[in-house]
C-alpha cells in the first residue's frame, strides 16, 4: 500500500498552514492581544496586568497544543486515507511505549508548568501582609450593597436598581469610591445569602460566603467608572444588584468621604444590620434597610 502524499495532499496541508498562518495574524488586534479581556482592564489595577498575562499565556500554551494535534489529525487522515486499488489494511501496532510514554510525561509536565504560573501569580494577587493605606468593608444584602470606609468611619447604605430599560439608571447605581495609587484593602462580608463581588475591569471577583469574611488588597491606577455586580445566583432580583466602582485622586476621595459625613453618614453599618432570621435575632425587629429593601 503506498503511504507517499499525493499532490493533492501537500496542497491541502499548504492550505491547512495557510489557515493557522491567517489566525495567527487574526490575533495580533487589539483585542486578541488582551486576550478580549474588558477594554478597561489594562493597568486598572496593580493586578491586572499579571491576570492578563497569565489569561493569555495559558491561551497561547492550549492553541498550540490544538494546533499540533488538529495538524497530525488532518495529516493522517489526507496522506493515509484509503486509495482506489487498496485492498489491504495497514500494519496494525497494539502499542508503541516510548509514543505512549511520550503523551502521559508532556501533559503532566504542561498542567505541572501552568499550576507552578497560577499559584505565584493568585498567591500575589490574594497578599495581605501589607499594611494598607485605606480600609473598606464591603456588605452584600438582598439585593444592593453596603459600603463600610472603615478608615475614615462613614458609609453608604445602597437600596435595589430599578431595571426600567430606561437609560439614566447606571448613575442611580451605588457608587463604591477607591482612591488612586493607594494600597486599598477591601473586606468581603454578606448580611444574608451568598453574594460574589465582581468587577469585570479589574478582572477580579471574589465569593462573599455566610458567616465568612474575604479580604484582598489592590491598588488603583486608572481613573473612572467601572461596572460591578453580584457573580452568584442570590434570588429573584440577582440581576438588580448592581454598583459602580469610581477610581478618583486621593484629593477627591477625601471630598467624597466629606460629603458623606456632611450627609450625617457616620458610623459603620456592622451586622446589627442584617436579617434577624440570619442572625439568630429574636427581638421581632425587623432592619429595612439591611434586608435591602
Amino acid at each position: 500500500m503506498s503511504t507517499s502524499p499525493s499532490p493533492r495532499s501537500r496542497k491541502l496541508a499548504v492550505t491547512a498552514a495557510a489557515l493557522v498562518a491567517a489566525t495567527a495574524l487574526a490575533g495580533c488586534s487589539e483585542e486578541a492581544q488582551r486576550g478580549f479581556l474588558p477594554e478597561s482592564a489594562p493597568g486598572a489595577t496593580n493586578h491586572t496586568d499579571t491576570i492578563m498575562s497569565l489569561w493569555n499565556n495559558s491561551w497561547i500554551a492550549a492553541l498550540a497544543v490544538g494546533v499540533l494535534v488538529w495538524g497530525l489529525l488532518l495529516w493522517c487522515v489526507v496522506a493515509y486515507r484509503r486509495r482506489k486499488g487498496d485492498n489491504e489494511l495497514p500494519v496494525q501496532l497494539r502499542y508503541h511505549v516510548p509514543l505512549e510514554l511520550m503523551y502521559t510525561f508532556v501533559p503532566i509536565v504542561m498542567v505541572g508548568v501552568l499550576f507552578a504560573y497560577t499559584s505565584r501569580s493568585m498567591g500575589e494577587i490574594l497578599d495581605t501582609s501589607a499594611t494598607p493605606d485605606v480600609e473598606i468593608e464591603v456588605v452584600g444584602k438582598r439585593w444592593s450593597w453596603d459600603f463600610n470606609y472603615t478608615s475614615d468611619d462613614v458609609h453608604f447604605s445602597g437600596v435595589q436598581a430599578q431595571l426600567t430599560g430606561v437609560e439614566g439608571v447606571p448613575e442611580t447605581l451605588p457608587t463604591l469610591y477607591l482612591p488612586q495609587g493607594e494600597l486599598v484593602e477591601i473586606s468581603l462580608r454578606t448580611r444574608d445569602v451568598n453574594h460574589a463581588f465582581w468587577v469585570p475591569g479589574f478582572l477580579m471577583k471574589l465569593d462573599m460566603i455566610s458567616g465568612r469574611t474575604n479580604t484582598f488588597q489592590i491598588v488603583p491606577e486608572k481613573t473612572g467608572v467601572y461596572e460591578g455586580k453580584c457573580a452568584e445566583l442570590c434570588g429573584e432580583y440577582h440581576a438588580s444588584m448592581l454598583f459602580n466602582v469610581e477610581v478618583v485622586t486621593p484629593e477627591e476621595y477625601d471630598q467624597q468621604m466629606a460629603a458623606l459625613a456632611d450627609q450625617g453618614n457616620t458610623g459603620l453599618r456592622g451586622p446589627e444590620y442584617d436579617p434577624q432570621y440570619f442572625t439568630g435575632n429574636n427581638d421581632g425587629e425587623q432592619h429595612q434597610e439591611g434586608s435591602g429593601n
